[in-house]
């Protein structure tokens, strides 16, 4: 593979076969978008739903960490 990390590797048809971090971040992009297409489209959820769950997440996981309690 050129100059790329290996992420995993992976069997398919016998055959050894090395997946990058790119790819693999590409494959886990579009698994997704089709995961939240659907969920929309079946009305699951609502576009708007998503985004303020993204915004909270986003709130809770990049948080300043706390200082240790005494």
């Amino acid at each position: 593979m050129d100059d790329k990390k290996v992420a995993i590797k992976m069997v398919v048809d016998g055959k050894e076969r090395d997946v990058s971090f790119e790819e693999l971040a590409l494959s886990n992009n579009l698994a997704l978008e089709a995961i939240v297409r659907l969920m929309v489209e079946k009305k699951l959820i609502q576009p708007t739903e998503l985004l303020e769950m993204m915004e909270k997440v986003k709130k809770e996981r990049y948080r300043s960490p706390e200082p240790p309690k005494a």
